[in-house]
């Protein structure tokens, strides 16, 4: 079980780092280029895909073809966080060693994206807030490593794992 783990939770990492790369690969060589949630998002679902494959090649190669509900998500939740892992790694090295100013960038960019015409002042004033707290958390490293982790692990790193058991979970028939 733990060689699969390892070893498709490598392979997810390996992929949701590259689509890391090539966002910062875009925005290095074109800083007109705005890095996207889709491309990211793209990049943790194709990673996630291995969750599901991880889960249903210790099923079916390793369990008889059997697997319980708990033991999947088990082996689901470990390749999401070894994913995970290296995304938040890839980030911290990307963040610290190419983008030190990102949340400068990425507030300034979020205020004057503001729909200033539909939002209310006291609407505007909380948001340009919140996103001032985030910009302060961002400075001390436990944040941003904690920040990074719940951007890939809650909303995908959490959910695949649980639909992939809900699955693949299979109990052995009773012929009595």
């Amino acid at each position: 079980m733990r060689k699969i783990i390892i070893t498709y939770g490598l392979i997810a990492g390996i992929i949701v780092a590259s689509f890391m790369f090539y966002s910062t690969y875009s925005y290095i060589t074109d800083p007109t280029f705005e890095p996207s949630m889709i491309i990211g998002y793209t990049g943790m679902l194709v990673a996630y895909v291995f969750v599901f494959l991880g889960i249903k090649n210790y099923r079916d190669k390793q369990n008889n073809g059997f697997i319980s509900f708990g033991k999947a998500l088990k082996i689901g939740y470990w390749i999401s966080f070894i994913a995970a892992t290296m995304y938040v790694g890839v980030w911290l090295i990307e963040y610290y060693c190419f983008f030190p100013d990102f949340m400068d960038k990425y507030v300034e960019t979020a205020i004057n994206k503001l729909d200033k015409a539909t939002l209310t002042a006291a609407e505007i004033k909380a948001e340009t807030d919140k996103l001032n707290m985030y910009k302060e958390l961002y400075k001390n490293p436990i944040w941003v490593i904690l920040i990074t982790y719940s951007e890939v692990l809650v909303p995908i790193g959490l959910l695949v794992p649980l639909i992939c058991a809900l699955i693949l979970k299979k109990k052995p028939s009773t012929n009595e």
